[in-house]
């Protein structure tokens, strides 16, 4: 059986309009390894569930990250480390999240707002915020940082998950008053917040010292209860010898018995 060759083909059409054989056919750019690599970890992340498997993908594919252009870089790379960050946390790892990050970064201040956030909202949740404390304030305190438009929300961030919960009330009071990011009704509210956590702080400042006196005056008393049983062993030992001695020697001891009792009277002394 012939094939018919007498119809021609019909044109391929591209972006330009038909294709003629003589024009090269406009293919879409491979994508880096990086960019395969961060798909492989996402789905071995969430598609399979595989933690560990996720976390090499996405530390095999941080060093590779010289191919590509500077954005591209940046923006696979952060997406690289929320990946890691995710796979560390379903481990169990978490506490290693924050020196995980910082050996791509090698400083806080580079760190970008979206792997920040997560870290702060991280160790937060596990009752660990002062892990983060130097290192959210390095970030706030960059110049270069200042300008990004996420700042205002990551200072709002470190000031209810990281410096109020850990009673650091003067950096909050300054982050607020020195940071250009918050309008004049949110410096306003955080103040007040300030305000109320302070007087949380010296009202449990002053039921500790009250406890501590209670205990205070409780080993008192029972050192003082433990004297008057001993003065009554004496008391009944002077009254069983009182008979037996002479008239001088029992008005001594019982001189001796009044003078215990009055140098070990704490109302007398």
């Amino acid at each position: 059986m012939k094939s018919d060759f007498s119809t021609p083909a019909a044109p391929l059409r591209g972006l330009g309009g038909p294709l003629r054989s003589s024009e090269p056919v406009r293919a879409a750019p491979a994508p880096s390894a990086a960019v395969v690599l961060l798909e492989e970890a996402a789905d071995l992340l969430v598609v399979h569930l595989d933690f560990g498997a996720a976390l090499q993908t996405c530390e095999r594919a941080l060093p590779s990250l010289a191919n590509l252009d500077a954005g591209t870089s940046l923006e696979v790379k952060c997406s690289l480390c929320i990946v890691g960050i995710q796979a560390l946390a379903e481990m169990n790892r978490w506490r290693e999240v924050l020196s995980w990050v910082l050996q791509y970064y090698q400083v806080p201040e580079k760190l970008p707002p979206k792997v920040l956030e997560l870290c702060v909202l991280l160790y937060s949740k596990m009752q660990e915020p002062g892990a983060v404390l130097e290192v959210v304030s390095a970030w706030l305190q960059d110049p270069d940082n200042q300008d990004l438009p996420e700042y205002r929300a990551l200072a709002e961030l470190h000031l209810q998950r990281v410096l109020l919960p850990l009673g650091c009330l003067s950096e909050a009071e300054e982050l607020v008053v020195g940071s250009a990011g918050f309008s004049e009704e949110q410096r306003l509210d955080v103040l007040q917040a300030i305000s109320k956590a302070r007087q949380r702080q010296k009202h449990q400042c002053l039921g500790s010292e009250e406890a501590q006196k209670l205990n205070q005056e409780g080993s008192f008393s029972h050192k003082f209860l433990s004297l008057l049983m001993l003065l009554r062993r004496l008391w009944d030992s002077t009254v069983s010898h009182f008979f037996s001695l002479p008239f001088k020697k029992s008005l001594l001891a019982a001189l001796i018995l009044c003078l215990l009792v009055v140098r070990f009277d704490p109302e007398r002394g």
